[in-house]
């Protein structure tokens, strides 16, 4: 996946790779993401191993794909610096669903809004997406912040969507659709 497509200035997006394991070990693990990643168990690192060494970049078969956010020069030059993905893939509808994680060490830097708007790009002119959306709790006003940036649009609510200790929160779908001219 070295296309230019996926490269700016500070980072690129790539396929993971078996160096990944370690860190993804540590991210599907960590109970504070499972909220977002609607996971409530643990994997084992050879679960992780047989994801990493299985995974077919086909996003036609699998409806998903995960490229790793890597920087590109500079300080941060080969350093994986989150993930970004694709889910819920319907070729039908051209739509998909996108979801952001960057390691909180590199949070504030602007790396998910280069990641997000490399991916938009990628989207809409390779695999032909027509419409974009993501998932996000009304309190994650930064990941609200990066995706009004790039024009998605808040168009519904899902009420006591995500428990959270012994409460609920909403989650907002944002969406961005691409007009054909």
């Amino acid at each position: 996946m070295q296309n230019e497509i996926l490269k700016s200035k500070r980072l690129q997006l790539r396929a993971v790779e078996p160096a990944d394991i370690d860190l993804l070990y540590q991210w599907e693990n960590d109970p504070s993401i499972w909220r977002v990643s609607n996971t409530l168990t643990p994997y084992s690192r050879f679960q992780i191993e047989e994801y990493v060494m299985n995974v077919q970049n086909d996003i036609y078969s699998t409806k998903q794909l995960r490229l790793m956010i890597v920087g590109y020069s500079g300080k941060i030059k080969d350093k994986a610096l989150g993930a970004i993905d694709l889910f819920d893939f319907d070729p039908f509808h051209l739509r998909a669903g996108i979801g952001i994680l960057v390691r909180e060490e590199f949070r504030r830097n602007g790396y998910a809004s280069e990641a997000l708007e490399l991916l938009i790009q990628y989207a809409f002119d390779i695999l032909n997406i027509r419409q974009l959306y993501s998932n996000i709790t009304p309190e994650n006003t930064a990941s609200i912040s990066i995706f009004e940036k790039y024009g998605f649009e808040r168009c519904g609510i899902k009420k006591d969507w995500v428990k959270v200790g012994n409460g609920w929160l909403e989650e907002w779908m944002f969406q961005l659709i691409r007009r054909f001219e």
